[in-house]
């Protein structure tokens, strides 16, 4: 260490001498706490985060040195969460160095409510899931939607976003194709460009919020489409031969400047690499992603890959897939001989320590990933302007016109997939019978009847069809089969015969439905819509403008023969990839 001036806080230097100066003086300990990104509910700061099992976020910064936390749960008060920011900021600002927090989060800006991938809304202007973005196809929507979250972001002290992904869906069953563009390569690719250029900017700086893609190199095709949060589903399946298509998407946003890169909890099977995790392959980081494809951003692993967790009372194992064998230290040792710069989801530098210490990891390797973490707090300006406007946060985090662009994204996303009988948009007056609906959002444009008898037409709203699981947090990815159930599927099928009906589906994956979609007098498909935005839909206030982001398969046989890894694969799909019919201009 040294003693000489503390040149990394003069703003007039350039950022890699600042970077330099700052390095020099920081103990093994202190750079030791830069690898890690752990989670965090607002609160007090002296509290124990019993959900994650993590110490408090005041020993975190202060003893650990930990400085990267990714903010989990819903946001209902822009001000409260803002305040919350600064208190981090102040308990960072009294250690040694000084070194500010970075706060990230999963995407919250959708309709998607899970703990292990995404928050509500909540304070936050809510938009179309990404794969209604997709369906919309517009790369300037895409970058409007990306620079109205990225302001919203900015108020609060949020710096990065643990998104976007752009796995491929070319696996139906998987849980987690809300958050992807689809299953074409092509029009990811061209999308994440736009959603980097939204978040980032032209080029970073203060005002941008740095973005972290995941999961490299593609967490699309998943063994029966199992999610690798579970040892059930860690196996990543090339029987396509298909890895080159799911790298496309990550090549396009490296060449758009993407900061930060996030692998891919599975482990690749028929592909010749190792099958261990990524964020455990060396092949893949360093190799693959560091030499070939000259990626020097930074590496976070996903969430958890070296301890055990609770999650809401379900004991969650290290998803150490492939070297569950190792013991927690070589298990840190891997993660960084193969090229990450951070463990996600982890709070124990005393290891990263050890490793050191005995020599097992040198310091020179620690140095070059604390290099690249402290440049990113440089160059988003979080030692010069560490803390954030409170009231500013609460002006702008849910702004009206924020909020209004994020209704018309919705409302754009809207697919009409059939229109058997010229039933929409609907016409007043007219006696409806609705599930699924808020009975007072629809009152104001109909007469709602509860006798089915009695009703012109019914107005149906369903989720598509998934198997329900175990487990506080395994229950919440929605997993298994496409088919609605045996019950489910008559009692629509019912009320289609008996009055013309119109069936909504939300698509948070693809849905077998080809006998509904015979049946329907008409058929819609949404990615996140709120009441209101759908019955603008419905009764022509707006026009469905949306296109399928993939195709939707004809059966379960056609989805279990078809290679996980391969695009547009499942046999004669009812409805194809781009499909979406429009309004005649006189309705």
């Amino acid at each position: 260490m040294t003693t000489t001036p503390a040149l990394y806080r003069d703003e007039r230097l350039p950022v890699e001498e600042r970077v330099e100066d700052l390095l020099a003086r920081m103990t093994i300990q202190e750079k030791a706490g830069l690898l890690f990104h752990t989670s965090i509910l607002p609160g007090d700061l002296d509290a124990p985060n019993a959900n994650f099992g993590s110490a408090t976020a005041g020993h975190l910064i202060g003893t650990a040195h930990v400085s990267h936390f990714n903010a989990v749960g819903p946001i209902e008060n822009a001000r409260e969460f803002a305040e919350f920011h600064n208190r981090l900021q102040e308990c960072a600002l009294r250690t040694r160095l000084g070194i500010p927090v970075t706060l990230s989060t999963d995407p919250r800006s959708h309709f998607t409510d899970n703990p292990g991938t995404a928050a509500r809304a909540g304070a936050f202007s809510q938009w179309p899931e990404p794969l209604g973005l997709a369906a919309i196809g517009s790369a300037d929507v895409v970058e409007q939607f990306a620079d109205a979250v990225r302001q919203e972001y900015l108020a609060v002290g949020i710096r990065v976003a643990l998104h976007p992904q752009i796995d491929l869906a070319t696996e139906p069953r998987w849980s987690r194709i809300a958050g992807t563009f689809g299953e074409d390569a092509e029009l990811t690719s061209r999308l994440v460009a736009a959603y980097i250029r939204g978040f980032q900017g032209t080029s970073m700086g203060a005002a941008s919020v740095s973005t972290m893609a995941k999961h490299f190199p593609g967490g699309g095709p998943q063994q029966d489409g199992e999610d690798p949060h579970f040892d059930y589903g860690r196996e990543q399946t090339y029987v396509g031969g298909q890895f080159d298509y799911h790298l496309g998407p990550f090549r396009a946003a490296i060449a758009a400047g993407v900061r930060q890169l996030m692998p891919s909890y599975g482990m690749p099977v028929g592909t010749g690499l190792e099958p261990v995790a990524f964020g455990f392959n060396k092949r893949v980081i360093t190799e693959l992603l560091r030499e070939e494809l000259g990626f020097d951003g930074i590496v976070c692993t996903d969430w958890g890959l070296v301890t055990d967790v609770t999650v809401r009372g379900q004991f969650m194992p290290a998803r150490a897939w492939g070297v569950e064998h190792l013991d927690i230290l070589s298990r840190v040792e891997a993660i960084i001989l193969a090229g990450c710069d951070q463990l996600g989801g982890e709070a124990c530098p005393e290891l990263v320590v050890q490793l050191v210490d005995s020599g097992r990891v040198k310091e020179e390797r620690l140095d070059t990933s604390a290099r690249r973490l402290l440049r990113e707090k440089f160059v988003l300006g979080l030692f010069d302007q560490p803390f954030v406007d409170p009231d500013a946060a609460a002006a702008r985090v849910g702004r009206a016109d924020f909020v209004a662009a994020g209704r018309r994204a919705q409302r754009r996303a809207v697919i009409l997939l059939t229109d058997h009988a010229d039933v929409l948009p609907i016409r007043p007056p007219v006696r409806v019978y609705a599930e699924g609906i808020d009975r007072t959002a629809l009152t104001a444009r109909a007469t709602v009847v509860d006798d089915l008898a009695k009703a012109d037409l019914a107005l149906l709203r369903v989720t598509a069809p998934h198997e329900s699981r175990p487990g506080g947090f395994e229950a919440m990815l929605h997993a298994g089969s496409l088919a609605f159930s045996e019950a489910e599927h008559g009692r629509v099928l019912g009320i289609c015969a008996t009055v013309p009906t119109v069936v909504g589906i939300h698509l948070e994956r693809p849905a077998v439905l080809p006998e509904i979609a015979d049946a329907a007098a008409a058929l819609l498909a949404d990615f996140g819509a709120d009441d209101e935005a759908f019955l603008d839909v419905v009764f022509g206030v707006s026009r469905p403008e949306g296109r399928l982001p993939f195709d939707l398969p004809r059966s379960m046989n056609a989805v279990e023969t078809s290679p996980s890894d391969a695009p547009f694969a499942t046999a004669d799909p009812v409805f194809r990839f781009g499909h979406g019919l429009r309004y005649p201009p006189e309705r």
